[in-house]
């Protein structure tokens, strides 16, 4: 099953949008036989085929990706493919990622509109657009970013962003008020666009209670995604960011009673079970149920 330089696939071109939202995206080293050789066993919804940062054998790391689009079975798992920056080599392998069909093309450190203007006219139609944000130019120029509906997910690149801003990576424990300062500024800017906000790369995925700390504050902002190196930090991000079961009966029993309320042209109201109702709260209730 392990083999390279296999030939494109003849896909008929077709212009739809995936537009679908990873909760835990699990980075895999595309020239590393070992991960690779993992995929079928692995729980996580999405995967994250690596051809960047830490890839040592990028030429092997790309038909290796090639071979998995070809060869895995894509109906439970999404394949995004982290192309090398636009400048290092990322125009050529987009080009060549196309012929694919992934179900997304992630392009890490671009800082100016320009740069995503390049990024839409390559990528293929049929193939989403997650841009990493991660350069000062881009944090400042956040909520310009989406310039096409093929855009529908942001990845925090937390380390890289604090280390271009001359920061000390010190400052990145969930304490920490620029932290979270960063991480709310990211996330309310990316879902006033329209787009999925995916929470960093927590590195260290050994220290596991740090991690918990870190799903627990991402889970009180609003947070349902966020990047993992291993399986078992994909378990945790699954079971911490998903709506709990209470949450998810509160918010039909508020679309039920709301809808049947408004039949009678009552749109606020005073409910035993969960206090006064309006329509913000209605519409807050259909923002839970549209996640399932």
């Amino acid at each position: 099953m392990f083999c390279i330089g296999v030939k494109p696939l003849n896909l008929k071109k077709v212009i739809y949008l995936n537009k679908f939202i990873p909760i835990s995206p699990l980075m895999l080293s595309a020239d590393n036989k070992t991960h690779i050789q993992k995929i079928s066993k692995l729980k996580t919804d999405t995967i994250i085929l690596n051809l960047e940062d830490g890839v040592g054998n990028k030429r092997l790391a790309l038909e290796n990706c090639k071979m998995i689009l070809r060869n895995f079975n894509r109906d439970k798992i999404k394949f995004v493919v982290r192309v090398n920056a636009l400048d290092n080599g990322g125009v050529d392998e987009i080009l060549e990622i196309n012929k694919f069909n992934p179900d997304a093309i992630r392009v890490p450190k671009i800082r100016y509109i320009k740069d995503i203007e390049k990024v839409v006219d390559l990528v293929s139609d049929n193939i989403d657009i997650h841009l990493s944000i991660e350069t000062k130019e881009a944090w400042l120029n956040l909520a310009q970013l989406k310039i096409s509906p093929k855009i529908t997910n942001f990845y925090l690149g937390l380390l890289d962003l604090v280390a271009d801003l001359g920061m000390n990576q010190s400052l990145i424990y969930p304490e920490n008020a620029t932290a979270q300062y960063m991480l709310s500024h990211f996330l309310i800017t990316t879902k006033a666009l329209g787009v999925n906000p995916i929470s960093f790369v927590f590195q260290d995925y050994k220290n596991r209670d740090q991690f918990l700390e870190w799903l627990k504050l991402e889970k009180s902002m609003g947070y349902i995604s966020k990047g993992v190196l291993s399986p078992t930090q994909a378990d945790d991000v699954k079971q911490y960011l998903a709506e709990n079961s209470d949450d998810l009966d509160r918010a039909k029993y508020i679309k039920d009673i709301f809808e049947n309320m408004s039949k009678d042209g009552i749109n606020g109201f005073s409910d035993e079970k969960y206090g006064f109702i309006d329509e913000p709260i209605y519409k807050g209730a259909l923002a839970i149920l549209d996640k399932l």
